[in-house]
């Protein structure tokens, strides 16, 4: 058998055409059956222990190790998870691509069918070398990462303990069209991801003629004027260091403009990267929109949904997944990126409950600038396949040294 990096690039193009045939038939949400009928068909014939969600389209797929001439092979040793997402966007793609969706209004524009097709690469690498394995593989494929919380109900259904004990790490990662050069792989201790929290917001007065305001209370200048008071509460109340963001996506009020209406409401994203700002800009921000409509003579609720937690790479399993991409594909292969993402991702939630790291994959085509190619979730975002069998070795490369590492500190 040929080394990993070998045997990732001789099933490339394999994969790539699981990659494809996923990319022109993509799923929104939790409810992804055809994607994970092709999932299924991809593992099929491998030695894993294979459950699907009972609230979500989800699969889990366990791998033990040991000697496969045994009936049932041991079931102790550490376990690693990896983490691969499935679901789409609705977007309409215009990408013009030869497998390009066949969806109407829905397109893979994050690369999870990248995510997706390469993590059943790793399955398949990692089943041809079961029994080397000093441990077991968990390997989650995932629906609803795009603002579903899938990876929460996965965990309520049970994905960490899947093969018997927990994992002693976790990983995943993202590919991206554009920013990241082709090939070139970044992470970072600590924050990786922002927290997505939304703010609710509706401003209540009393409606009349807008010719005569003095009769009524009008509740948009007043919700105007939270709008602006948030932007400049982000400055005066956080560190720049541990900064928030607070973006008002969606404004709404009135009918007409000779009506004062009875109320003005809108809805605001709100991004921290760390667990104590994130705890401080609730509080504020909803006391300042209660008490300023107050001030007002009005009166406004203010709803914080929680979204998705901070991403938190575990330092030494960031430097783990770094040794590793650079031992496989080179040193020049992987730089650490100085300022976290001010995206988030629900793998979070798996980071919260195990040690792990999440990192990047640049898969901007060759031909295109990487400071202006359309980046994910652009209705024009390519996401070029060469970088398929990297992500396969760095999958699979990843469980097999962890759980080497893993078995050297159990025995240590």
């Amino acid at each position: 058998m040929g080394g990993v990096h070998d045997d990732a690039v001789a099933i490339a193009p394999e994969i790539t055409e699981l990659r494809r045939s996923i990319h022109a038939d993509p799923e929104i949400g939790t409810d992804l059956p055809r994607t994970q009928e092709k999932v299924l068909a991809a593992l099929s014939g491998l030695p894993l222990e294979v459950t699907v969600g009972r609230s979500l389209t989800s699969v889990t797929a366990v791998l033990r190790g040991g000697p496969t001439h045994l009936p049932c092979p041991p079931h102790d040793g550490p376990v690693v998870l990896l983490r691969g997402d499935m679901d789409a966007l609705p977007v309409t793609e215009r990408t013009g691509v030869p497998y390009a969706s066949q969806v109407p209004g829905v397109m893979h524009a994050c690369g999870h069918d990248l995510h997706t097709a390469m993590l059943a690469g790793a399955a398949r690498l990692l089943s041809a070398r079961r029994a080397d394995l000093p441990g077991s593989v968990i390997f989650m494929f995932q629906p609803g990462e795009e603002g579903f919380g899938g990876a929460r109900d996965m965990i309520e259904e049970g994905v960490l303990d899947a093969a018997g004990d927990r994992p002693v790490a976790a990983y995943g990662m993202h590919v991206a069209s554009g920013m990241l050069p082709l090939g070139l792989w970044t992470g970072r201790p600590g924050p990786m991801m922002a927290a997505a929290d939304t703010l609710e917001v509706v401003v209540r007065g009393r409606g009349g003629h807008a010719s005569q305001p003095h009769r009524s209370a009008d509740p948009i200048p007043a919700a105007c004027e939270i709008v602006i008071a948030l932007q400049t509460m982000v400055t005066r109340k956080f560190d720049v260091f541990d900064p928030v963001v607070i973006t008002v996506g969606s404004f709404h009020a009135g009918t007409a403009d000779n009506v004062i209406p009875d109320e003005a409401r809108f809805s605001a994203t709100v991004r921290s990267f760390s667990a104590p700002a994130r705890d401080a800009v609730k509080e504020a921000s909803t006391r300042l929109i209660r008490e300023l409509a107050s001030a007002h003579g009005l009166s406004a609720t203010a709803e914080f949904v929680a979204g998705y937690p901070v991403t938190v790479n575990d330092p030494a399993e960031l430097a783990f997944a770094e040794r590793t991409v650079g031992e496989t594909l080179g040193a020049d292969k992987f730089f650490p990126t100085p300022f976290p993402v001010t995206g988030s991702e629900d793998f979070s939630f798996v980071l919260e409950e195990v040690p792990g790291a999440f990192i990047m994959l640049g898969a901007c085509p060759p031909d295109a600038d990487p400071a202006t190619a359309p980046f994910n979730h652009s209705a024009e975002a390519v996401f070029d396949d060469s970088i398929v069998a990297d992500g396969i070795s760095i999958y699979a490369e990843l469980a097999i040294r962890r759980l080497q590492q893993g078995l050297a500190e159990a025995a240590s």
